[in-house]
Order: structure tokens, then sequence, then C-alpha cells
């Protein structure tokens, strides 16, 4: 098992994006709104986890997503900035879990939880490899 003792709660991390028609639900084809769509904005959150986390992980190791959360509670129109947080809620074994928001000008657009395990990253690319080609 990987040291993560210099993991604590607390630890937040950010990212940010302006909002195009690339980001669009209608653009990712998740409805027909030309609003910030669903996947895009559990990306930018899933970022900020990563951001949180990822430099601070022993060599060879990295994270991934294994659950997400999310209630998206309101629309943020093309153009205008959105930046998603996570903080550390807790460390338990190789698993890691995050309170996660997303914020535009004006509101919070979406809140909930994300968990994340560490993994041997040469570990999981054999594991990839043996599955295709």
């Amino acid at each position: 098992m990987p040291d993560l003792s210099n993991l604590e709660p607390g630890l937040a991390g950010t990212a940010s994006l302006q909002v195009s028609d690339e980001h669009t639900a209608l653009h990712m084809k998740s409805g027909r709104a030309r609003t910030l769509s669903s996947p895009i904005m559990i990306a930018l959150m899933e970022q900020a986890a990563v951001d949180c986390v990822e430099q601070r992980l022993p060599e060879g190791h990295e994270s991934l997503g294994v659950r997400v959360e999310v209630d998206h509670v309101a629309p943020t129109p093309v153009g205008e900035p959105v930046t998603a947080t996570a903080e550390l809620l807790n460390v338990s074994g190789r698993k890691l879990t995050f309170r996660i928001e997303a914020r535009d000008n004006l509101e919070v657009i979406g809140k909930g939880t994300h968990e994340r395990v560490v993994v041997d990253s040469r570990r999981f690319d054999a594991k990839l490899r043996d599955k295709g080609p």
C-alpha cells in the first residue's frame, strides 16, 4: 500500500473554465440546452480533485475516479466562467473522498461528493494493456 500520510483532510484544489459552445448540453448530446452540460461540470469537479492531491502522491502512483454523486442545481450560459473546488474529506486506505462544488459568477451550480482510489500506475497500465490492443 502506498504511503498517503501527506494527504490530510482539508486539502483543497480548483479548476476553472469559461463556458463555450463545446461545453453545452446541446454539443455533448446530453440535452438540448445551450448551457453548461452536466458531464462537463462533473469533469471540471474531477479536475479540481486531481489538483488537490495528484502532486502529493508517491512517485509511480496516480488517482482514478471511481464514484461521483452530484446535483446540478443551476444553469450557466455560454460565455460565463465556472470554477470547481474539491476538498479532501477522508483518506481510508487507498480511497480518497472529496466534497466537490461548482460555481459561476452568481451562485453554486453543482455540489456533491467524489471518490478516487490511488493506484500503482504500472500495474494499472498492465491491466489496461491486457484488455485490448
